[in-house]
């Protein structure tokens, strides 16, 4: 057992929620994990994703966000706190999470294939959160998969946790076929701009 009072805490507080029985909807759909505070700038990107669908943070089980909608969000070391590690992947499921996404940097940035293996069959994409860290993430054997994204794209991994969620919530595909829709009118808006204004006019302008 962990020696540190505020881990054994986070643990216990992981461990009683698992045994709460909760409305599915007042459960957090995603939870954010990385291996420290110092991940969290790179790790934003998708807590801005999930901001711009609709989702709200939870930060007290007692009383969730009213949005239909929400994620979680805890550090989670892999090599300082394996215990959390562990009591937060065997907990995701009754936990309400459908889908995880983990961040960790370093050369070994075990923390979102040790959880993928864990938390199994909850999935995990994970965020190599450094360009050395990729191989660590994505090396995982054949029979224990972990989805993943290029080094710091927590958007994007945000984006396919929604897109594993959307197939069974048909209001989240609808939020995510705007956004795509969005992104499609900001490339036809800057191309018509372009072609009309010509390069050099359209160089001066956007600078």
């Amino acid at each position: 057992m962990t020696r540190s009072e505020a881990v054994q805490d986070l643990i216990d507080l992981l461990e009683t929620e698992a045994e709460t029985d909760r409305n599915p909807e007042d459960t957090p759909d995603i939870g954010i994990i990385m291996g420290s505070d110092s991940d969290l700038d790179t790790m934003y990107g998708a807590y801005e994703a999930l901001s711009e669908l609709g989702f709200e943070e939870v930060t007290d089980y007692d009383d969730p966000p009213e949005s239909r909608f929400t994620f979680e969000t805890f550090v989670v070391s892999a090599h300082r706190t394996p215990e959390l590690m562990y009591a937060y992947g065997e907990t995701a499921r009754e936990r309400g999470l459908d889908v995880i996404i983990a961040g960790a940097g370093g050369k070994s940035a075990d923390l979102p294939n040790m959880t993928a293996s864990i938390a199994y069959p909850v999935p995990v994409v994970g965020v190599p959160v450094q360009e050395k860290s990729v191989d660590s993430v994505i090396g995982m054997p054949t029979g224990a998969p972990i989805v993943a994204v290029d080094a710091g794209k927590s958007f994007n991994a945000a984006l396919s946790a929604a897109q594993i969620l959307s197939r069974a919530h048909s209001e989240l595909e609808a939020r995510l076929d705007e956004y795509h829709d969005a992104l499609q009118d900001g490339v036809g808006e800057v191309s018509r701009e372009l072609h009309e204004q010509g390069t050099e006019l359209f160089r001066a302008n956007r600078d």
